[in-house]
């Protein structure tokens, strides 16, 4: 099919080659260096867990791309430590064998879920060893690491000291037998192992557990800290990090820090993680303990790099040159912002160091938390048995993603989210343009009389129509500059909404092709252009979506423009239309509540009425979903549904504020009722149509 697509530089896209193999960064352009949190490999992802790093970095990494910089994203498990010790010995595997098990699991969600890495890879290997060892080294040789020796448990079955995960025994604070050795599950509260009373051993019941002292090397955190706070200070201004972090307005606002950091442990007495280096002879003791896994785990960034670059360093190393993102959930934040940069510090080589920080808060399920161990909540490759495809999870998980409070994920949000907004809005729009051209042009662009090149704003019939497309792509840019994903989406929505308005207002159909020829192909060419644009701003989030569109048009990739304009020439053929989304059937939304809610959800069903569960949700998917199948909706009612879904996402991260006060109580009727009053209007304008 012959292809008319103006190829400028500020149009087409460098498409990344799918070998592992990364373009080194150069000077003078922008580098963008992505991470996301490693997630812990003794467990499976849940859907929480997805949107809190890999997939909000996965859409940056997209994003960046789409502008033409040079960017690598890497990400992998990180295998050593305590847990996988524990797993290990629950499973009756070896350490090595349960993360090979679940490498491969974590790698087929990803994969599924069409995340994007440069590489993805793991923490057992001989470059994390040799990366972890020479910084260690360097921090002592620096004058950074002392000697200390305290109290321990140890087994004298096993013949080994024991870590906190491998010791149970009664809580000294509220008597709960079946306390950790790190913490209580009866009282929540933090413990040392040599508090336990009663201590046993994990590994068998019947061995005596007494207390030993153990020598271990401290990383003198305190001495790093006032370093480590005048970079936190500038890296926070000069990279625009989230609010929920260790500083805010300027402030350092983390406990820890503000009380003083106390030197931490970088070894353990465990037999599964790097071995401490030792040069010399061995004064400290430190033959046959390892690496903390807190201290080794962040280097998996550089390592995992290191993998698939023998050049690996022009990118760690080079904070003149490359920026580096980093994304994480709030749990994780101490860690990326004041443990591992005080290493980096105290390493004493010029590393590139946190630039922007983009963390999120908790994406919790129906009404509670997701529990592997209760059966509740999406899991894993769970997640591709219900059905739905992977552009649908992105976009439902992205649109709410939580960025400022916790959020709360709903099957019925998550069905409307598709039939509502993506069905209706998207899918409508690029499906009623690209079969108008198929069938009234045999899929050929007609000339509208358009010079190639962006539309001029002034234009005659469409200057409202071109000037506010201009408006919400440069929204679009800066909230994706800003790595506010959540609202980067909501624009894209916006701008398929100004596109299903501009073929309504603009009376597209057969008569005015009759009547007015060329205002037709005028219109016709214009929209078809906006798609165009709308494949690349809906690319890092949904990019099979995007790939579909791009197939549909028969386009090349494309990057993001400033502007509107006219790329996709007259003549150009486009490819075959077809669906971009699928109805759900909203009575899967029990189906999938039945499936994934655990225990609870199996006592509702022997319910007489089991909806009354959450009659809520039943009642607004039916305010706003039965109406789905009536056929195309007006411009004011996709205006209404979409102002509806982030009005929704505003009720929700309002009900999840702490503390609660008056204050809050009355925020939460307020927007409440702005919520009613949108989806009465919406039952109104959808009864006019």
């Amino acid at each position: 099919m012959t292809q008319k697509v103006r190829a400028a530089p500020e149009v087409l896209r460098t498409v990344k080659s799918p070998n592992p193999v990364i373009d080194l960064p150069k000077e003078g352009e922008e580098n963008i260096l992505i991470t996301s949190a490693l997630p812990y490999c003794n467990n499976v992802p849940h859907l929480g867990n997805i949107i809190g790093s890999t997939l909000s970095a996965d859409v940056y990494s997209r994003y960046s791309r789409s502008r033409n910089r040079r960017t690598v994203y890497v990400c992998g498990t990180d295998e050593y430590g305590t847990a996988t010790e524990t797993q290990a010995l629950k499973e009756g595997i070896t350490p090595k064998e349960l993360c090979d098990k679940y490498h491969a699991v974590h790698k087929e969600t990803y994969e599924w879920f069409d995340i994007g890495f440069d590489y993805f890879g793991r923490t057992t290997t001989h470059h994390h060893t040799e990366i972890s060892q020479e910084i260690f080294l360097n921090l002592g040789r620096n004058g950074f690491l002392e000697k200390q020796e305290k109290e321990q448990t140890y087994c004298e079955g096993c013949s080994k000291f024991l870590a906190d995960r491998f010791v149970e025994g009664i809580c000294p604070h509220c008597g709960f037998d079946d306390a950790r050795g790190d913490q209580c599950d009866g009282c929540t509260r933090t413990l040392d192992a040599i508090e336990l009373v009663k201590p046993r051993c994990l590994i068998d019941r019947t061995h005596k557990v007494v207390t030993r002292i153990s020598i271990h090397m401290y990383l003198k955190l305190n001495e790093i800290q006032p370093r480590t706070e005048e970079w936190i200070k500038q890296s926070w201004k000069a990279g625009r990090w989230s609010p929920n972090s260790v500083i805010n307005n300027g402030e350092i606002i983390d406990a820890r820090m503000k009380s003083g950091l106390l030197p931490t442990p970088l070894t353990r007495d465990l037999s599964w993680g790097v071995p401490v280096p030792i040069e010399g002879e061995d004064v400290h003791g430190m033959k046959g303990k390892v690496l903390y896994v807190w201290f080794d785990a962040p280097i998996g960034y550089p390592s995992i790099t290191a993998n698939i670059s023998p050049e690996w360093k022009q990118w760690w190393f080079n904070p003149k040159d490359v920026k580096l993102y980093q994304f994480m959930g709030k749990d994780n934040v101490y860690f990326h912002t004041v443990y591992f940069p005080s290493i980096q510090i105290g390493d004493g080589r010029d590393w590139t160091k946190l630039h922007h920080l983009s963390t999120t808060e908790y994406l919790n399920y129906e009404g509670g938390k997701f529990s592997k161990s209760k059966n509740r909540g999406v899991f894993g490759p769970a997640v591709k048995d219900t059905g739905i495809p992977s552009s649908v999870w992105r976009y439902y998980l992205l649109s709410s993603r939580p960025e400022t409070a916790d959020a709360m994920f709903s099957w019925a949000d998550c069905v409307a989210a598709n039939n509502n907004v993506l069905l209706n809005n998207f899918g409508n729009f690029v499906n009623r343009a690209l079969k108008f051209v198929s069938s009234q042009y045999g899929g050929v662009i007609p000339d509208g009389g358009d010079a190639p090149g962006p539309y001029s704003p002034n234009d005659e019939l469409d200057s409202e129509f071109i000037t506010g497309i201009n408006g919400l792509l440069k929204d679009y840019i800066n909230a994706m500059e800003a790595v506010k994903l959540r609202l980067g989406l909501q624009t894209v929505m916006l701008v398929s909404m100004r596109g299903n308005n501009y073929l309504q207002s603009s009376g597209l159909n057969k008569q005015l092709m009759t009547e007015n020829p060329t205002r037709c192909a005028q219109v016709i060419s214009r929209a078809v252009n906006l798609i165009y644009v709308l494949s690349v701003l809906i690319y890092p989030f949904m990019p099979a979506t995007s790939e579909s569109v791009l197939t549909q048009i028969n386009a090349p990739a494309r990057i993001v423009p400033e502007v509107l304009s006219n790329d996709i020439l007259a003549g150009h053929h486009i490819g075959t239309p077809a669906h971009l989304f699928k109805k759900i059937e909203e009575k899967m939304i029990d189906v999938w509540r039945g499936r994934f809610g655990g225990q609870e959800a199996s006592r509702q069903e022997t319910a007489a009425d089991p909806l009354k569960a959450d009659p809520g949700a039943k009642k607004s998917s039916k305010k706003v979903a039965t109406p789905i199948s009536n056929g195309p909706k007006s411009p004011e009612a996709l205006a209404l549904e979409a102002k509806i879904t982030e009005q929704g996402n505003h009720v929700r991260e309002l009900k999840a504020q702490k503390p609660k006060t008056p204050e809050l109580d009355a925020q939460i009727k307020d927007a409440v009722n702005v919520l009613k009053k949108l989806k009465a209007d919406l039952e109104v304008e959808l009864q006019k149509s």
